[in-house]
This record gives structure tokens, sequence and C-alpha cells, in this order.
């Protein structure tokens, strides 16, 4: 199962800003060069905004997703590639 590009980056950064959420709420703070407090706003901020993104944006991961990408695909309603 191959996820094209734009895919493969929203997953990738909802899966690091989980991680480093996960991390700052046991007390393994991962983003060097600020105190616990703001470390820990910004992991909570990271991970909204990258929850959000991945919720909204039409990933296309499941086969029935793909499905409806091919069929936008061949009637010309998309400009996926």
């Amino acid at each position: 199962m191959k996820m094209d590009k734009g895919t493969f980056i929203r997953t990738a950064v909802l899966v690091v800003a989980l991680i480093n959420q996960f991390l700052a709420s046991a007390g393994l703070y991962v983003i060097p060069g600020t105190e616990e407090q703001h470390t820990e706003v910004i992991a909570t901020i990271i991970t909204g905004i990258a929850a959000a993104v991945a919720w909204f944006k039409n990933n296309y991961v499941t086969a029935r997703g793909k499905a409806q990408k091919e069929a936008l695909k061949r009637q010309n309603l998309t400009n996926a590639k």
C-alpha cells in the first residue's frame, strides 16, 4: 500500500507530535531550550495542529478512500497525482 506524499507527511507529523505529547506528559521534555511549562504548552499546540490537519485532510489511506481518489482522478475532479 503506497501513500501519496501529502498523506505521508501529515501522518509523520502527527506521529511525531503524539510521541512528543506522550513524552511531555511523562515528564520527558524533548523540545530543548525551554522551561518545562512552556514545553508542555508547545507540545500540546503542535499535537493539536497536527491532529486537526490530519483529521480535516482527505488522506485516502483506506481501500475505500483510494477507490474514491481513483474515481475522482478518472473524472478529472481532482488535481492529485
